[in-house]
């Protein structure tokens, strides 16, 4: 597909985005298995300037049957492709069936943190804490702190945090699961630990906004899915990138819980990141050959390149993390 091709009003600023080719993407790290259920991904990625190093987090997990969840690591390169692991965390560490997509951030005190979702224990549920150092290699998991929790927002989970810090404000991109099942019971819901592959309930993107990034106040909904489509069921926003006066989003979706894991990357556009409009509405943006491309993380350097991180499906349906380099024009 190309830009030309959407005509949707506005988007002559899209010409200026620097979109990747995934089939071009270098392999960053494997899953630990091959097959299904094997995953290596979910990245969120600094560029450091100071140090001009890039920091990145991603997310280990095996087959379902073999106890799904494995952990999460946060890796340190010079380049951007060649990383080497410098902090790991095992899901045992934090007593919970699965660890996500998290969000790594730098302080504009220098100091780091990483926002952490996973499922709370306790209920089953999704949520969201954060750990904080003075550098990504010496968090403390027994130090986290709740962030976001399904029962504060009136949800039914919470988590796959994306957070920005644009001028004074800090903005936390959330996937939630709205409490849209009144009559489905707890078992239902969350006996297996996962509601987003329930069916039950659909998966939408919601907003929360901070002055200092560790008390959020909830803003609502921003991306919903649609009533039909290749994205009725699933619109997770998990990127954005800026290229004034418009910023894109980089949403993974899917059109039922039949295709949960194997999401598709789509396209979304906004001016105030309150209101987005889907640009990709009749077919996803990009897709492996083999299923997914999802969990887009796209990582300005400097003026002229952007690292877009991805989860790829491989041929024997596991998946693994990519990155592909564009230079901007």
């Amino acid at each position: 597909m190309r830009i030309a091709d959407w005509q949707t009003p506005g988007m002559k600023q899209m010409a200026q985005i620097p979109f990747f080719g995934p089939e071009d993407g270098e392999t960053v790290r494997e899953p630990l298995g091959s097959g299904k259920g094997w995953w290596a991904g979910a990245p969120s990625c600094v560029y450091d300037e100071e140090s001009e190093r890039f920091y990145l987090y991603y997310r280990l997990r095996k087959p379902r049957e073999l106890g799904r969840g494995v952990g999460c690591r946060i890796a340190m390169s010079e380049d951007g492709v060649n990383f080497e692991d410098i902090w790991s965390l095992g899901k045992e560490d934090i007593d919970s069936p699965s660890v996500e997509r998290s969000s790594l951030f730098r302080a504009p005190d220098g100091g780091w943190r990483l926002y952490i979702s996973y499922v709370d224990p306790r209920t089953n549920r999704w949520r969201i804490d954060v750990m904080q150092a003075e550098a990504p290699d010496a968090f403390d998991p027994d130090a986290r702190k709740k962030m976001i929790t399904a029962d504060d927002i009136g949800a039914e989970g919470v988590k796959d945090p994306a957070v920005y810090r644009i001028g004074p404000m800090y903005y936390m991109i959330v996937s939630y699961a709205p409490a849209t099942a009144p009559d489905a019971s707890e078992e239902e819901k969350h006996g297996t630990a996962d509601i987003y592959n329930t069916g039950i309930v659909k998966s939408h993107t919601g907003l929360a906004t901070s002055g200092c990034g560790l008390n959020w106040h909830w803003q609502g909904d921003i991306l919903s899915p649609p009533d039909e489509g290749w994205d009725s069921y699933c619109t997770r926003l998990g990127s954005i990138i800026y290229r004034a006066p418009l910023f894109i989003g980089f949403y993974d979706g899917s059109a039922s819980v039949e295709e949960n894991y194997e999401e598709k990357t789509g396209l979304c556009v906004s001016y105030d990141l309150r209101n987005w409009e889907r640009v990709t509405r009749a077919s996803e943006f990009v897709s492996s050959p083999y299923g997914c491309i999802r969990y887009v993380e796209a990582v300005p350097v400097g003026d002229d390149e952007v690292f877009y991180y991805y989860e790829w499906t491989r041929e024997d349906g596991s998946h693994e993390l990519r990155v592909t380099r564009v230079e901007v024009d």
